[in-house]
């Protein structure tokens, strides 16, 4: 799984800052310890002093270093002891100036060979919140805040489930889908219907619930991001086009993409081609995409080309959204 650069970016400075910031502290505290117990400094200063005598007694000629080596070690030992000693007896704790890393997996690297540490993915996690946020509005949104008393348990025409039976199902399906990320039957959603029937909000939960468990998510518009495709294809300079096609790269390499709003954007030949080599692209790779959009799938026909229809059909599982508008019902009540 792979995170946006930025978020990779900010989450490595957030652990260099916190590496530094003990680091620091630290420092303070030995000043303040070795002022408050000067023989601690000593200690530290013969504990040194015995690196070089372990070195010096191993290189000595036409002896056996051995001896020389164990006694050195046991003097180590017994200067230890006396420090934590002295430190635990002054209300200090015994390892606070050995700069014992917080994480000993990776040893605040952040990475354990070419592996992602699961201190480096937290903080991650924490900072691709804090991206999504900026178009999405997590602090409210979630799986368990969502309410199904705005969709009526009477009949609606035209379909065989009453709206609130059909939510049940709509809500199971896209918490499982979260919580099972990579794991779940449906690998891709597409939630249609009107507006103001809670798409938004369901794809802002599987959106925290995905990044939560530590996978790269990215939202955005289809106006947004047809747009950046557009820029790196026709941009006038060589950073107009590089920037782009980050950005594009980020639609294409995420572990999952949420498209909302598809639909919304000028359906240009150009923007037919963009959405197949997105929707197509993401499929071969094996990466997951919920696209929500106002469009039913007959007006997705009626719209796109037979080969980007096909593949919305074939390979997403369709979550048709159908009832009073909630934002209407929730200013009446206001």
């Amino acid at each position: 799984m792979g995170y946006e650069p930025v978020v990779l970016h900010r989450a490595v400075q957030l652990l260099e800052e916190r590496r530094k910031r003990r680091a620091a502290e630290r420092e303070k505290a030995r000043e303040e310890i070795y002022a408050q117990l000067p023989r601690v400094a000593e200690i530290d200063r013969e504990l040194k002093g015995t690196v070089y005598q372990i070195i010096a007694a191993a290189l000595k000629d036409s002896r056996d270093p051995v001896p020389a080596i164990g006694s050195v070690q046991e003097r180590n030992l017994g200067l230890q002891a006396e420090r934590a000693r002295l430190l635990a007896d002054h209300g200090w704790p015994a390892d606070i100036l050995d700069g014992r890393p917080a994480c000993p997996k990776c040893n605040d690297t952040g990475w354990i060979g070419s592996q992602m540490c699961d201190c480096l993915r937290q903080l991650c996690t924490q900072e691709q919140i804090k991206e999504l946020s900026k178009l999405l509005d997590l602090g409210e949104q979630s799986f368990d805040s969502f309410s199904l008393d705005f969709y009526s348990p009477l009949p609606w025409k035209g379909e065989s489930l009453p709206p609130r039976e059909n939510m049940e199902f709509i809500y199971e399906v896209c918490l499982n889908y979260a919580q099972k990320f990579g794991k779940f039957y449906f690998r891709n959603l597409f939630l249609t219907g009107a507006p103001g029937l809670g798409k938004t909000f369901l794809s802002a939960c599987i959106a925290r619930t995905v990044s939560e468990r530590g996978f790269s998510v990215v939202y955005d518009t289809a106006v947004n991001i047809f747009a950046r495709f557009e820029e790196q294809k026709f941009a006038r300079d060589r950073l107009e086009a590089g920037e782009a096609k980050d950005e594009t790269r980020r639609y294409l390499g995420c572990d999952l993409l949420i498209l909302d709003d598809l639909g919304s954007e000028l359906t240009t030949p150009f923007v037919q081609s963009a959405l197949y080599t997105l929707v197509n692209s993401r499929l071969t790779a094996d990466r997951q995409t919920v696209i929500s959009s106002n469009l039913s799938m007959d007006q997705v026909r009626q719209r796109y080309t037979p080969q980007i229809a096909s593949r919305l059909e074939g390979e997403y599982r369709v979550l048709p959204f159908y009832g009073e508008d909630i934002r209407l019902l929730r200013k009446g009540q206001l």
